[in-house]
């Protein structure tokens, strides 16, 4: 075994006192790319409050690190934010105590230093215009330099979101209706953003100008509801409406109903890739587009440009298994459950032996031994980040008796850091900026190894060919950003 592989191997798979500590700011066990946040709002539903609870529930896999929901009853607001999962933020009590028709909610994941109840959304200000809450999905490119000019202008802030600096841009606009404060604050702030803001008696939807988050419109009834996914309307009965298009302004209230607006042009589409290969449900539509569908068709594309005989086909859970799926199928190889994940191995409070560290990544993940013994076996994974993962993968399934492992990937090399609201590493631990795929492929310790072309992808996902990249971010493949990246732009989410 190469030294390398040892190196990988006895990588330390805690960062904290216990395993999982801390488990919303990087997982150390299952080195995959961070999820978002996710949003939910409600207006016009008597019933806002536990619609919101539900929705949250199928938007948990976009941030699991703290919730909160805002309502508003036409007078005044109330809240309730917390640490954790939606179930253990919210109970019977406190929900009862949310009563109003209008309201917005956040799950919030934390990519980069400590988690804070300070930083948990919808945020909730006071400003001459009255109450405004906020809840957002994405992250600001050029947040520090905003921020710069406005404590220099005499702003105090009381937390590190960028959310944070879009409220004080609106409190200091001469606009005393919020739409146009809105309006004003946003066409001063760069990156991706999919944002809901609530006032006692409006709330107001807003998408940047690249459509770099999804974000999506619905019905139940009179009501109307917004989501991060379509999977959310699902959850509380409701439709889907429409997408909210890149650029666009919708304000509801009682007096107009829907107005549509604008606050600026749509610029380059550019609808994040890692949503269709990683990070959305399998169940949710995304710019008309399924996300089971788009991915079964990575697999049949994979299987179309890396073929390898063999005798079964696994995905690793959850979001490969379309991927593997499409393999499959494409090739006649037979798709199994080589691969099993444990899904009530979250937080644990025990402090184990560095033996058990070592094997930690089983408390996440299980090899079906029955199933890969004795087989060549292909393995679907969606990404590859440091290689981390994959190593303990692969060793696991050999472990378990496999013959050969030829490892397939439906995205191409992650390459390049992400500043639009996933939680990457800087580029120097991102292992495909570092190394060739055949050093990938040893250090992973895989009989073979392929990624998926660009060109691939994009013909997997399917959106509608004229626009750059097919209207589709792939920067984190090839480095052409849609926005201006400055050099204090962090990555990450803005929700930090």
């Amino acid at each position: 075994m190469s030294d390398e592989i040892k190196t990988l191997q006895e990588q330390q798979l805690w960062t904290g006192n216990y395993y999982n500590e801390d488990m919303g700011s990087r997982d150390g066990l299952l080195d995959k790319l961070g999820e978002e946040c996710g949003v939910f709002g409600v207006y016009g539903h008597s019933e806002a409050a536990s619609l919101s609870y539900y929705g949250l529930h199928a938007l948990q896999h976009r941030g699991q690190e703290s919730a909160g929901i805002c309502v508003a009853d036409g007078d005044s607001f109330k809240y309730h934010r917390g640490m954790g999962l939606v179930k253990e933020v919210f109970n019977n009590d406190n929900l009862t105590t949310l009563t109003g028709a209008n309201s917005i909610s956040h799950v919030r994941y934390s990519t980069a230093g400590e988690s804070k109840l300070a930083n948990a959304q919808p945020l909730v200000f006071k400003y001459r215009g009255g109450d405004l809450a906020i809840a957002t999905n994405g992250n600001l490119t050029n947040a520090a330099e905003v921020k710069r000019k406005l404590e220099d202008m005499g702003s105090i802030f009381q937390t590190t979101s960028d959310t944070e600096v879009v409220a004080h841009l609106i409190a200091r606009s001469k606009h005393t209706e919020i739409e146009l404060a809105v309006k004003e604050a946003l066409l001063q702030v760069e990156g991706a953003y999919a944002f809901l803001f609530l006032t006692k008696d409006k709330l107001v939807a807003a998408l940047d100008p690249h459509g770099l988050r999804p974000f999506v419109m619905g019905r139940l009834g009179n009501a109307y509801l917004f989501a991060s996914e379509t999977c959310a309307f699902d959850a509380v009965g409701g439709t889907y409406y429409r997408d909210v298009i890149p650029g666009e302004l919708l304000v509801l209230d009682a007096k107009n109903g829907l107005v549509e607006d604008r606050f600026s042009p749509i610029k380059q589409r550019a609808i994040c890739s890692m949503e269709y290969i990683y990070f959305a449900r399998p169940d949710s539509d995304m710019d008309s587009i399924n996300i089971h569908s788009a991915r079964k068709r990575m697999g049949k594309q994979l299987a179309q440009e890396a073929f390898v005989d063999a005798d079964v086909v696994t995905g690793v859970p959850d979001s490969s298994i379309s991927a593997a799926i499409g393999f499959a199928e494409q090739t006649g190889i037979p798709y199994e459950l080589g691969l099993i994940k444990n899904r009530y191995s979250g937080r644990t409070f025990i402090q184990p032996s560095q033996e058990l560290r070592e094997q930690g990544v089983k408390m996440k993940l299980s090899a079906v031994r029955s199933i890969v013994a004795g087989k060549r076996v292909v393995m679907i994974d969606d990404s590859i980040v440091r290689g981390t993962t994959s190593l303990r993968i692969v060793n696991m399934l050999r472990e378990a008796g496999a013959t050969e492992v030829h490892v397939r990937i439906s995205s191409p090399p992650f390459m390049n850091p992400c500043y639009y609201g996933i939680d990457t590493p800087d580029r120097k631990e991102l292992i495909a900026a570092q190394k060739s795929i055949e050093e990938i492929r040893v250090a992973i310790n895989a009989d073979s190894l392929y990624f998926l072309s660009k060109e691939g992808l994009l013909n997997s996902i399917g959106r509608p060919k004229g626009d750059v990249n097919q209207g589709n971010c792939t920067a984190c493949f090839d480095n052409m950003y849609p926005t201006r990246i400055t050099e204090e732009s962090e990555v990450g989410c803005g929700c930090d």
